[in-house]
């Protein structure tokens, strides 16, 4: 069996010129892990995942703090923390998603696939054509469902 027979095809994806909020958001509203950021003609430009968001964000340093009955006591200006992390939400995918994507092709068997998955440690994988437009994407998930699908 190919990919392309149990790849989604309906994806949901980002632009490099969308902001890291409106990407964690698309994620979180749609039980997602990661989307393709394709250009206006489709074409994959990069992968952005949960992981590189969370990356991300922690390079903005939590203020110092002591906690006394009950009560915080900020050593540092809370105000520029929040500040840091409302910036951090305004950058674009572009600045932060991964630019070397493994993609698979549409007629590639499954049982290789899983494979790749499994050696290269990643959840999903963009389906591209021959010219790299985005086509679908296959996850884990579908591996799984193919793989272990009941036949009742």
């Amino acid at each position: 069996m190919r990919v392309k027979e149990i790849m989604t095809k309906d994806v949901i994806t980002v632009t490099e010129n969308d902001t890291v909020e409106k990407c964690a958001n698309l994620l979180n509203r749609n039980d997602l892990s990661g989307l393709p950021v394709v250009d206006g003609d489709n074409y994959v430009k990069g992968i952005i995942t949960e992981g590189d968001l969370i990356k991300h964000n922690t390079k903005v340093e939590v203020p110092a703090f002591l906690e006394i009955l009950g009560g915080i006591i900020y050593l540092d200006d809370p105000n520029k923390y929040f500040e840091n992390v409302r910036k951090s939400m305004g950058h674009f995918v572009g600045t932060v998603m991964t630019q070397d994507v493994i993609s698979v092709s549409p007629d590639q068997e499954i049982e290789a696939t899983a494979k790749l998955i499994a050696r290269k440690k990643i959840k999903r994988l963009p389906v591209v054509d021959e010219d790299g437009k985005l086509l679908g994407i296959i996850s884990r998930k579908d591996i799984m469902n193919h793989l272990f699908a009941s036949d009742d």
